[in-house]
């Protein structure tokens, strides 16, 4: 039971922390970078969009990144 609990600690400092990407903040990098940070803010919402249209969906990770790629096709369509 205890090398048990040793391994799963061991494996949860091991394992790499997943952690999302944060939103760009357009307001804090230089202005001449300004504007691409705002298409990429733009881009970000969209990706994020979809992501929760995925989950919602209940989409298989098999199926998932064809479904994105669906999704942001069909948003940018609409654009």
């Amino acid at each position: 039971m205890k090398t048990i609990l040793i391994l799963m600690v061991i494996s949860l400092f091991a394992a790499p922390a997943a952690r999302a990407q944060s939103l760009v903040d357009p307001t804090k990098v230089a202005p001449e970078y300004r504007e691409a940070a705002e298409k990429r803010r733009a881009e970000q919402l969209r990706q994020r969009e979809c992501a929760q249209k995925a989950d919602t969906a209940k989409i298989l990770p098999r199926d998932r990144t064809a479904y994105l790629n669906q999704c942001l096709d069909a948003l940018a369509a609409k654009h």
